[in-house]
């Protein structure tokens, strides 16, 4: 099995992973904001969602851009771009009416009135909170090992989100023990601050994920294959694809035949060729399917 291959597997074993463990505290929150009736802690389910949608979209990425021979360059199709707007749909429509909650909530509260739902905090809410915080951290820790291991942008991005999220539901755990202490206006205006923050990180996944969104090949096919070709023990460079947009962020997936003499060498041949790629066409992702030159081809060639 190439190192590309291998490489890929690991990835997609993480991503499915967090994708599960994400979803299930998003579970917990979404049932726990519903019984305690906490408008912060139903916005930081938001976030949350969006966290469980990015590992998500970057499972599909790894997956359902697949060739006949199994290996693909990373790509978003129709179906990750409907499910992006089905997304914006319903954060949209969610976090208005949270807004238009907090605002009744906010009324009241000033006016001293009681409150329409009122905030039912317990010991064993804060406890579970702290539960879901240390999953998120762990989940965190490994797509931070996994983004330094297998060199991989899609993970960091994930690593990123999860520590936005825990970071976020520290917050409404402060939030809540306010509330615990009679601090009521604490939960409204957290979930208008939450509201806001999950529709700037939106946009800010959607705008990462945009180089994915094009089709088209990025980088003429033939330059990389020359950049590689310069480096020593690179025989042959073929199937070579690229997605995404210069200067922003671009996919490669390229074959390389090498010497057989070079075989110890493979990580060094590869951190060279991705960083003079990266060096003439800014930031870069690239996996690599490594073959060797047979003993016998290779004689042929010095004749």
């Amino acid at each position: 099995m190439t190192e590309g291959k291998k490489s890929n597997r690991a990835t997609r074993l993480i991503l499915f992973t967090t994708f599960c463990a994400t979803f299930l505290v998003l579970s917990v929150k979404v049932f726990a904001a519903w019984t305690t009736r906490s408008l912060s802690l139903m916005a930081e389910s938001l976030h949350t969602l969006l966290t469980t949608f990015s590992a998500l979209l970057g499972l599909l990425t790894m997956t359902a851009q697949n060739l006949p021979t199994g290996e693909s360059v990373y790509s978003h199709g129709k179906r990750e771009t409907f499910l992006t707007f089905v997304l914006a749909a319903f954060l949209s429509i969610a976090g208005l009416k949270l807004l238009e909650a907090a605002h009744e909530q906010w009324k009241l509260a000033i006016e001293g009135e009681s409150l329409i739902f009122p905030v039912r905090v317990s010991l064993p809410l804060i406890q579970l909170l702290g539960i879901l915080v240390a999953t998120s951290l762990g989940l965190l820790l490994l797509c931070m090992w996994g983004a330094r291991v297998l060199r991989s942008h899609i993970l960091r991005s994930n690593a990123l989100q999860q520590l936005k999220d825990a970071g976020l539901t520290v917050l409404v755990v402060v939030g809540l023990v306010g509330v615990w202490w009679d601090l009521v206006w604490l939960d409204v205006s957290l979930a208008v601050v939450l509201v806001l923050l999950t529709a700037g990180n939106f946009w800010q996944m959607v705008n990462w994920q945009l180089p994915l969104l094009v089709q088209q090949t990025a980088i003429a096919p033939e330059m990389l294959a020359k950049i590689a070709c310069k480096v020593r023990g690179v025989n042959h460079c073929y199937q070579i694809q690229s997605r995404g947009i210069v200067g922003r962020f671009v996919y490669i997936q390229m074959h390389l035949v090498l010497h057989p003499e070079f075989a110890e060498a493979i990580a060094d041949i590869a951190e060279q060729i991705e960083e003079d790629i990266q060096m003439h066409y800014g930031p870069i992702q690239v996996t690599f399917y490594i073959e060797k030159l047979p003993f016998d081809k290779k004689l042929q060639a010095m004749q």
